[in-house]
């Protein structure tokens, strides 16, 4: 027997799908030793009552796997179900959704960026990225253009050079894809499979927006509904699962290459990170608005602005979509804003009303980021 703490188990059971339950206060030892106490824990597998939990529990714990691409796709939809649930729609068959693969490749690319990054292998043996269907001349672009990993991002744009770039990148990732994890994960003793991925031409364009429209123009997967819905309600219980899994995975893959991986290393490469809430681009360009005198309203109120009563508004909410793009930054009485507007996403009715202000704000805006980048 050996000394532990509630930490060490805590983890221990993170890793192999166990939700600890209830973790009694340290108990004196019945032998009267001063030196020893107990705690009592009590964990259980986790079940939403549909099947769904134990179905992925299967999939992440105990499938065979010669890649992480099952976990990479279970951890893309499961994104997908906590940030951009909107995307879903209703599938072809009784109880499933469909969502774009643009999508779930995307998501894919922001995960695996970091990883194949810090070169922290997702396969065993030693043939390195290379081994890694997705990782062509795109993704290889990617790593070298300056793009990061949250730039990848559902409503983020791209141009010229970019645009072709992340949009082939976001092909090579649906067809492995379709290709590997979604083809080969299937139900227990069966060979049906799980999820079921088409995938359609890459468009190639100089002006790439990745909205949910242009997503959908690689193709699409069918998620099974209860599995869907348990990713939604139970995010909290599959991610990280997901990721100790992950780790752990690569720790192995690492070890038969002949190296040792210092605990945390991977995490930090796993970590699924936002955007800054920075709304300074958006301030500079108010704040330079009055002070050459130009006239610069709310838009929600339409009162005149003053520095001293200047606020920048996130129009969709940062709580309901991280955005910080400055398309999506307004400015705004700051009595309007912190009490009135707050997280509130802003009705058809107000967005309607506001419309000449804001097309007048975009337009000052743009045209001030396109001088001041000439």
């Amino acid at each position: 027997m050996h000394e532990v703490s509630v930490g060490e188990i805590e983890a221990l059971a993170r890793e192999h799908g166990l939700a600890v339950t209830r973790t009694t206060a340290p108990m004196a030892d019945s032998a009267g030793r001063a030196e020893v106490s107990w705690v009592t824990m009590c964990m259980t597998l986790p079940d939403d009552g549909a099947g769904a939990l134990p179905l992925l529990r299967g999939i992440i714990l105990n499938d065979a796997k010669t890649t992480t691409y099952k976990l990479g796709l279970l951890r893309s939809i499961a994104r997908l179900a906590d940030l951009a649930p909107a995307l879903a729609r209703p599938g072809t068959g009784d109880d499933d959704v469909e969502l774009p693969i643009g999508a779930v490749a995307l998501n894919w690319l922001r995960i695996y960026l970091p990883l194949i990054s810090a070169r922290l292998p997702q396969s065993p043996g030693n043939a390195g990225p290379d081994s890694l269907g997705f990782v062509g001349d795109a993704f290889r672009g990617l790593m070298t253009s300056g793009i990061s990993a949250t730039d990848l991002r559902i409503g983020a744009s791209f141009t010229d050079e970019r645009a072709v770039l992340v949009a082939r990148a976001i092909g090579d990732a649906a067809r492995t894809i379709a290709r590997m994890p979604a083809n080969f994960t299937t139900y227990p003793g069966s060979d049906a499979r799980v999820f079921d991925a088409r995938t359609s031409r890459t468009p190639r364009s100089q002006s790439l927006v990745l909205d949910g429209e242009t997503l959908a123009m690689f193709g699409s997967i069918s998620v099974p509904g209860h599995v869907w819905r348990a990713m939604q309600r139970l995010g909290a219980w599959i991610e990280p699962v997901l990721v100790a899994e992950w780790a752990r995975l690569t720790r192995i893959y690492a070890a038969g290459q002949g190296s040792e991986l210092p605990l945390g290393v991977v995490e930090a490469a796993l970590a699924w990170t936002e955007p800054n809430r920075d709304v300074r681009l958006a301030r500079d360009i108010a704040l330079a608005a009055l002070d050459k005198g130009d006239r610069l309203h709310c838009v929600w109120s339409g009162q005149r602005l003053r520095a001293d009563i200047l606020d920048i508004d996130h129009c969709l909410p940062w709580s309901a979509w991280p955005c910080a793009d400055l398309w999506n930054l307004f400015p705004a009485h700051r009595r309007i804003n912190q009490h009135q507007k707050r997280d509130r996403l802003p009705s058809s009715a107000a967005l309607t009303h506001a419309r000449p202000l804001v097309l007048d704000w975009w337009k000052d805006a743009w045209e001030h980021v396109a001088r001041r980048s000439r």
